[in-house]
């Protein structure tokens, strides 16, 4: 008989391999899982709030915040994935020189718009190269800021950005080219972690499941989807 709905927070960049390793979870267990997104600071206002969960498939900053450690089995983080910024256009159009970093920067400014999160723990990375290159007031008037991982592609796709600035996995959408990384030097990944509550509902299926997400096969789909695994 199967337990209880097996609650799971996560962070949105991880969505696409989250969703089909939780399905074939779903198939093979006959468990019902419950997903809920958010970005950085939704995940830690959720978890603060109380809202419900039996693991969490997050960005590290998230384990970092105090008060969602202590709401974390000790010794029960695992990395899952990890995955660095890149730059997209809208497919047909002219790839702009990101080379190096003086290139990059002249290609961000030359954008009249940039879709991303800065609300993000990806947004925060973000923010560290803007730094490097001198360009964070000039940045801001550029951002677009969407409200998930999905719009971005969405906006660069419709023309309301000039380039999607984000995970390299996030941006992968038939309508979009990849422009590459960013520079080495520049590059700053954004690292996935999977970590059981300490007051799961169902902490068996919570176990089984992380059993499940650290396997060979889900490993594939993880890679699949161009996100690094491990």
């Amino acid at each position: 008989m199967p337990e209880a709905e097996l609650h799971i927070l996560a962070g949105g960049g991880i969505a696409d391999p989250l969703n089909e390793i939780a399905a074939g979870f779903e198939r093979t267990h006959g468990q019902s899982i419950a997903l809920r997104y958010g970005t950085l600071p939704q995940l830690i206002d959720m978890a603060r709030r109380g809202v419900p969960f039996d693991l969490v498939v997050v960005p590290r900053d998230v384990l970092d915040d105090a008060a969602v450690r202590a709401l974390i089995v000790p010794g029960s983080i695992r990395t899952v994935a990890r995955a660095g910024i890149g730059v997209a256009v809208r497919l047909g159009q002219k790839m702009p020189d990101i080379s190096t970093p003086e290139a990059l920067k002249r290609t961000l400014l030359a954008a009249g718009a940039v879709a991303s999160i800065p609300a993000s723990a990806t947004g925060a990375r973000i923010a560290e190269i803007y730094a490097r290159l001198g360009i964070i007031a000039e940045m801001e008037a550029r951002t677009r800021a969407q409200p998930g991982p999905k719009q971005i592609a969405e906006a660069v796709a419709r023309g309301e950005a000039e380039l999607g600035l984000f995970l390299l996995n996030v941006l992968i959408d038939p309508r979009l080219a990849i422009v590459g990384p960013v520079p080495t030097e520049l590059q700053r990944e954004v690292v996935y972690d999977v970590a059981l509550a300490a007051n799961a509902n169902a902490p068996d299926v919570a176990r089984a499941f992380v059993a499940h997400l650290l396997s060979p096969e889900a490993a594939g789909v993880t890679r699949e989807k161009g996100m690094d695994v491990g």
